[in-house]
C-alpha cells in the first residue's frame, strides 16, 4: 500500500504565500515523476509542476515565476512553494506520484487527497 499525505494548504490574502508538502509512504522502491495539480470549481484538473527524480521541473505558464517546486528523495516528499498568490490560483491541490513498488505491481500513478488552497481578502 502507499499514501501520499498532502499538507500545507488554507486561506491566504492576495500577493501572500503558501507552502504545500506531499510525503509518500508504504512499499516504495523507487519514485520519478513528482508533481502537483489543481482543479477549481468547475474546471478540469491541470498541471502545476512537476519535477523528475533528478531534479528537472516543469511548470504551467500561469505558475511560472511564482511558484517553485522541489523534492527531497531521502524522505519521498515533494514541495511547492506558492509565492504572489492571486484568487485564479484558489483551488484543490493534488499531489502525484509515478511509484514502483515491485514486482508484479510495477509503475503506477498515485494521488493524494488534496488540499484546499483559498486566495481571497
Amino acid at each position: 500500500q502507499v499514501q501520499l499525505v498532502e499538507s500545507g494548504g488554507g486561506l491566504v490574502q492576495p500577493g501572500g504565500s503558501l507552502r504545500l508538502s506531499c510525503a509518500a509512504s508504504g512499499r516504495i522502491f523507487s519514485i520519478d515523476v513528482m508533481g502537483w495539480y489543481r482543479q477549481a470549481p468547475g474546471k478540469e484538473r491541470e498541471l502545476v509542476a512537476h519535477i523528475t527524480s533528478g531534479g528537472s521541473t516543469n511548470y504551467a505558464p500561469s505558475v511560472k515565476g511564482r511558484f517553485t517546486i522541489a523534492r527531497d528523495n531521502d524522505k519521498n516528499t515533494v514541495y511547492l512553494q506558492m509565492n504572489s498568490l492571486n484568487s485564479e490560483d484558489t483551488a484543490v491541490y493534488y499531489c502525484n506520484a509515478k511509484i514502483f513498488t515491485g514486482w508484479p505491481q510495477g509503475w503506477h500513478d498515485y494521488w493524494g487527497q488534496g488540499t484546499q488552497v483559498t486566495v481571497s481578502s
